[in-house]
């Protein structure tokens, strides 16, 4: 281990130690608001996310976590979605699957889901998962961040955010890993 991974070891330990709530992850200051979703989701996601092919996705989900941090929701929320439909779309062109670069969240898991990339014996019992993926990140971005915003402020809650944060690390997770497994 270099002196690097142990002084970013020793400074990891220190603050769970002193429950501080924060991790040095990829490059900067992670908030953690649960260990064990960190280390079994958010980490896992962000070591996928280090591959080259995901540059995107990956400055979108750090850019998110920023934001969550500042205390920024909105803007957690829709780089999250950012994150999740470049994911998609890293996919599709690595498949070589037609999708056009406009194309929203639903499309594109219409695409992966048509493809195979979910597998057809499995879609039937993932049909909820369809609805998840299609109804989880993208909707509620879109309520809550995605449009203007009318006469009256909307404010996005922590808890929301967080929530947003951790879905959308379980679903690019969940599609890489099919990605990964896919023939």
């Amino acid at each position: 281990m270099s002196s690097l991974d142990k002084a970013i070891a020793e400074l990891n330990y220190r603050f769970r130690d002193h429950g501080v709530g924060y991790q040095y992850e990829s490059g900067q200051i992670i908030k953690v608001d649960s260990q064990f979703i960190h280390s079994e989701v958010i980490k896992p996601a962000l070591i996928m996310l280090s591959d080259r092919i995901y540059k995107g996705a990956n400055e979108e989900f750090l850019e998110a976590h920023k934001q969550y941090r500042e205390g920024n929701y909105k803007d957690c929320v829709n780089n999250c979605l950012k994150a999740f439909e470049s994911c998609l779309k890293v996919i599709c062109q690595k498949r070589g699957w037609n999708y056009n670069k406009k194309d929203t969240a639903n499309r594109l898991i219409a695409i992966v889901f048509d493809k195979g990339l979910i597998l057809p014996s499995m879609q039937s019992h993932f049909t909820a998962l369809r609805s998840t993926l299609e109804s989880g990140v993208p909707t509620i971005r879109n309520t809550q961040t995605g449009h203007g915003q009318g006469p009256e402020k909307i404010s996005v809650p922590e808890y929301i955010a967080a929530y947003i944060l951790h879905l959308t690390a379980s679903n690019i997770l969940l599609l890489a890993k099919a990605d990964e497994e896919m023939k």
